[in-house]
């Protein structure tokens, strides 16, 4: 499975805007008829319980019964992996903080592509399609908005091409800030940074209280970011056969003083990239337990003479007293991770 991300042209807001605003409709109405049910009875509604409750709503609003289906099935779902009686509402009015973003959902058989544009109900949408959608087999989808308003189309693909992976080795990954990654076999990737190149422009629209040009600054630090972060990760994924990565954990490093240049490198985006690149290709990935990598010798195993704590962490270069070897801090930890790897493909194949 794939999903295919297509720009919707500016025209068509209006109407997408009026969907999307019925969906909101249709949202509520399940939420609180889901929540009035537990109270009455103390049991939960299914998608299938919901369904009659929302049978002909299609021939009152402009939504597919197919997007109605949808939606229940959506509030079910995210009911249960939420584990709450209740969901937030979902907000139409376009001047409320608590806006939400426009979000249509369908199945394939609400749409219909031909000629560059996408029929739903009654209404064609004219799009870019850069991937030729013809020649994919849809399964289901979206219409989505961003924060600027503008509308893209979501499509889930089964018969997209795979990535071809030449790779015959294994590598390790070791995630950073100074460089964004570096590779076991020394090479480094370099960080981007996006963030910092564009915080003095996002200052002065946000002092001036524009909050368009500050949507707009926003955007393109993510799309410059996700660019990135797509092309490093399907190089790797085409030029090996075994990945391991660390599992370096973002969150808690967000809360402390490095928490823009955390939130900025993008981690665990990129090892979600790499997971399902990987899948695709068929290489193995694994992420790792990185605890300690930085501080054993990979050659020895020795912990001696390495640099620890927020001390240590200046020093980027270190010699291992026990046998001598000079290590790269970085390289070494990725060294270390691709070992741990070996380690679990070990413990994977099973005694003939």
């Amino acid at each position: 499975m794939k999903t295919l991300k297509l720009r919707i042209k500016d025209k068509h807001c209006r109407m997408l805007n009026q969907l999307a605003s019925e969906v909101n409709f249709v949202w509520n109405y399940v939420n609180d008829l889901c929540f009035k049910h537990l109270q009455r009875t103390g049991r939960f509604f299914s998608a299938f319980d919901i369904a009659k409750y929302t049978t002909g709503a299609s021939k009152e609003l402009n939504l597919h019964s197919q997007t109605i289906q949808a939606i229940t099935e959506e509030l079910v779902l995210r009911r249960k992996q939420f584990k709450k009686a209740k969901l937030n509402w979902r907000v139409s009015n376009p001047k409320s903080a608590k806006k939400s973003l426009g979000w249509i959902p369908f199945k394939k058989t609400a749409i219909k592509y031909q000629h560059g544009q996408i029929k739903y109900g009654n209404h064609w949408f004219s799009l870019w399609d850069s991937y030729g959608l013809s020649k994919y087999n849809v399964k289901t989808g979206a219409f989505v908005q961003d924060s600027r308003g503008r509308w893209y189309v979501c499509l889930v693909v089964d018969n997209a091409e795979k990535i071809a992976s030449k790779g015959t080795e294994s590598v390790g990954i070791d995630l950073g800030l100074k460089d964004f990654a570096t590779l076991s076999n020394g090479q480094k990737i370099e960080a981007q940074r996006t963030y910092r190149k564009y915080e003095q422009k996002l200052g002065i629209a946000q002092r001036a209280r524009n909050k368009k040009r500050v949507k707009a600054i926003h955007a393109k630090i993510k799309h410059i970011r996700n660019n990135h972060l797509h092309q490093e990760s399907t190089k790797l994924v085409k030029n090996y056969a075994a990945i391991f990565v660390g599992n370096v954990n973002a969150k808690s490093l967000a809360k402390t003083k490095l928490a823009k240049s955390v939130l900025d490198a993008g981690w665990t985006l990129f090892r979600t990239l790499l997971k399902y690149k990987c899948e695709n290709a068929g290489v193995w990935f694994e992420e790792v337990n990185e605890s300690y990598t930085t501080q054993t010798c990979s050659c020895c195993g020795s912990r001696d003479s390495s640099p620890k704590g927020r001390a240590g962490l200046g020093i980027r270069e270190w010699t291992c007293m026990q046998c001598g070897t000079l290590h790269d801090r970085d390289i070494n930890a990725a060294k270390n991770i691709l070992a741990l790897g070996h380690e679990r493909l070990v413990e994977g194949i099973t005694l003939l």
